[in-house]
């Protein structure tokens, strides 16, 4: 792998700059279109604007702003790996048809309130902006090569996700229309999937739990597994489709939607178990609906796999406090309830004396107090 330095003037950079559909979304090119700004594994623009202005102001004052990285892909065409949103700000100011935002120039020319964009100023200023020098390290290499210089420089400002950082070793029309239904602003997926799955698309967390869903039901260990498989396939459409599927059975399984408990439930998980089997979704919502008022019952999201797999630790089931504990340990004189050998209170476990799944409560006079030993031999039965 070779990395070298290479000093490029705004001038340079801003040079048939183009922003390819609605705010670059299909991509973004610049340097002579020799620069794919916004490759497949990029985020969308994200920076507020007071960090974008941040960036202008810089440029106006000759201050240095952060080195970029580019990754070279053939003679004298790159893609951009770091510094998209300080570009993207530099190109949108300074870009003939792109000076689609203002600074408070104010700083400049002493006057308050003076908004600027690039072509309110004077010439001399505008030749400032386009002779500024931007420092960028070129890398070229192998594709793992690469993703491990990403993962290395990837230490400051707005860092890339872990699926991000995958993106950058998986480029092809696979990821570019796995990308278009799960990662763009209200995408296919989020508008879908909005009330069952958590996850950001533009930080691609709704791909990366997509992904790890299927992973699970395919049999394989990693994420970058099922991309590497995919990742010269003409579409993402099988992934798109076990989304769908999904969501339709969650739809069809649950039919009463409780979007507080139900966004961010293992839904993959639950899916790949229990999609074959026949479920009685009435049945169902009537334990649902049991288990919702259950005051013993802390983690409400954990009901729904509960309900298929009978799992309590999914529950969290309340514990007992100290007051029931030490009042169940006076009460039996500090001795175990079962083998009856004296303990000190740390020593000792409060268990149900009826189990909460045959009707037991999280109360004081459920609570009764075992040795470590007797407690472990009843767990196991």
């Amino acid at each position: 792998m070779n990395i070298t330095r290479r000093t490029i003037t705004v001038r340079e950079l801003i040079e048939g700059y183009e922003e390819k559909g609605p705010d670059g979304v299909e991509g973004i090119v610049a340097f002579g279109k020799r620069l794919d700004v916004r490759p497949p594994y990029q985020r969308e623009y994200i920076y507020p604007n007071k960090d974008r202005d941040e960036v202008i102001r810089s440029v106006l004052k000759g201050f240095p702003i952060n080195v970029m990285y580019w990754a070279k892909t053939g003679e004298d065409h790159y893609e951009l790996m770091d510094g998209q949103q300080r570009s993207i700000s530099i190109c949108r100011y300074a870009a003939e048809n792109y000076q689609n935002f203002s600074i408070d120039g104010c700083f400049l020319t002493g006057m308050a309130h003076d908004s600027k964009n690039f072509f309110n100023w004077q010439p001399q200023v505008q030749e400032k902006i386009l002779d500024y020098p931007l420092d960028i390290y070129i890398c070229d290499g192998t594709p793992d090569e690469i993703l491990s210089w990403f993962r290395v420089i990837n230490i400051a400002g707005m860092k890339l996700t872990e699926q991000e950082l995958r993106n950058t070793s998986y480029t092809g029309p696979w990821l570019a229309d796995a990308k278009l239904f799960f990662s763009k602003p209200n995408c296919v997926a989020s508008n879908l999937g909005k009330d069952y799955v958590s996850g950001s698309p533009i930080r691609q967390e709704l791909l990366e739990k997509v992904l790890s869903w299927i992973i699970d039901i395919k049999g394989l260990s990693l994420i970058e597994d099922y991309m590497s498989l995919h990742q010269l396939d003409s579409d993402a459409e099988e992934l798109k489709q076990y989304f769908r599927d999904v969501i339709d059975w969650v739809e069809k399984t649950f039919i009463v939607k409780r979007v507080k408990e139900m966004k961010g439930v293992n839904w993959g998980y639950l899916y790949n178990r229990f999609h074959n089997q026949s479920l009685d979704p009435n049945a169902l919502e009537e334990k649902i609906k049991k288990l919702m008022a259950d005051s013993d019952v802390t983690n409400k999201p954990g009901i729904y796999e509960y309900v298929l797999n009978g799992s309590e630790k999914a529950l969290s089931i309340r514990v007992f406090d100290a007051n029931m504990k030490r009042e169940a340990y006076e009460r039996q004189h500090g001795k175990c309830a079962i083998c009856g050998h004296h303990f000190a209170i740390d020593e000792m476990h409060a268990d149900h004396k009826k189990p909460w799944s045959r009707g037991g409560h999280t109360v004081a006079s459920n609570c009764q107090m075992l040795c470590v030993e007797c407690n472990l031999k009843k767990g196991n039965h």
